[in-house]
């Protein structure tokens, strides 16, 4: 078996869709979005079957800080895996250890020179990959997952009454949440998120090209809440595999603390994903596993599980990777 990398569409061959973190879809919409460049790792065998496919996606970021420019690179979960004839079941986590290590070491010895740091996120189980991404010079964070299940309960037998009570009053005072349909609606969104993301240099926000095309495309959707003809709240997911991907979020919690715009806008989103059949909505960035967390309390108050996780970084400075990896040392 062999590993190549492509970096345009035309070449690619034929891939499994389901997953879109790893699709042709997503890979050909960041082609089209300024400061994104997508590496697609596919392994083929003997016969040019297709057996595994990983999408890695560079960012190109511009920061008010130093270094003020930099790339790092973002891999978001494990990829796809299939057998050689399908459509016979996916393989097991061992055979799929060895095609994910050899999707990684093509992937770093292709990237780690031109980029700060590559980082591995959103794996599905916690030990997967664990193996590989040691031995590529990775080291593991430990992080948080929630997702909340949409299939079995009804929102509101799981939401918190003190977080529904929340949301209730903030309504009745006129607060509503809705799926952006129009210019102005996508101009106060990408907005909104930008201000609130600006003092966080971690937290890359792709041009507005991004949203456009994955709303566009049915591969998104995006919600704002209004209060008095203001946006106050924003939210964008993303679907994959019959869940959706809380991505982005932002709200102005603090200007208006009465009316919890954050939770107004989780709440609706959530239930516009439970309308739409979703079996879960998963969040994407919970942050560190602290003993407090407001904002890991604030997702749980609405009835998701917590899952412990690893996020994985490979820092390209060789004294500094090590550094790290001797901080956060198990």
């Amino acid at each position: 078996m062999k590993v190549t990398i492509y970096t345009d569409v035309e070449r690619l061959p034929a891939l499994k869709t389901e997953n879109y973190f790893h699709s042709r879809e997503l890979m050909e919409l960041c082609l089209r979005t300024p400061h994104l460049k997508p590496y697609m790792a596919v392994v083929s065998d003997e016969e040019g079957h297709t057996r595994a496919q990983l999408l890695a996606v560079e960012r190109n970021r511009r920061l008010w800080l130093p270094p003020f420019f930099f790339r790092h690179v973002s891999i978001l979960g494990e990829g796809v895996y299939r057998d050689q004839q399908p459509p016979t079941p996916l393989l097991d986590n061992g055979s799929k250890n060895m095609l994910f290590s050899m999707m990684i070491d093509a992937l770093t010895k292709r990237l780690h020179g031109r980029n700060l740091y590559l980082e591995v996120s959103n794996l599905s189980q916690k030990m997967f990959g664990y193996a590989p991404l040691r031995a590529a010079g990775f080291f593991p964070v430990k992080w948080m997952s929630v997702h909340n299940s949409l299939h079995s309960k009804e929102p509101e037998e799981r939401i918190t009454s003190k977080q529904l009570q929340r949301v209730e009053n903030a309504e009745r005072k006129g607060i509503e949440t809705h799926v952006v349909s129009t210019p102005e609606d996508f101009r106060q969104f990408s907005r909104l998120l930008r201000r609130h993301n600006w003092l966080k240099p971690r937290r890359f926000i792709p041009d507005d090209a991004f949203f456009k095309g994955m709303m566009n495309e049915g591969n998104g959707k995006i919600f704002v809440s209004t209060y008095k003809g203001r946006t106050i709240g924003c939210s964008f997911y993303a679907y994959s595999e019959g869940d959706a991907y809380m991505w982005y979020s932002a709200s102005r919690r603090k200007s208006y603390a009465t009316l919890h715009p954050n939770a107004v806008t989780y709440w609706n989103t959530i239930k516009y994903a439970h309308r739409e059949n979703c079996n879960h909505i998963r969040f994407m960035d919970v942050g560190l596993p602290f003993r407090r967390n407001p904002y890991r309390d604030f997702i749980l108050s609405f009835g998701g599980k917590e899952v412990s996780t690893y996020r994985w970084f490979r820092i390209s400075i060789t004294w500094v990777n090590k550094l790290a990896s001797w901080l956060w040392r198990e």
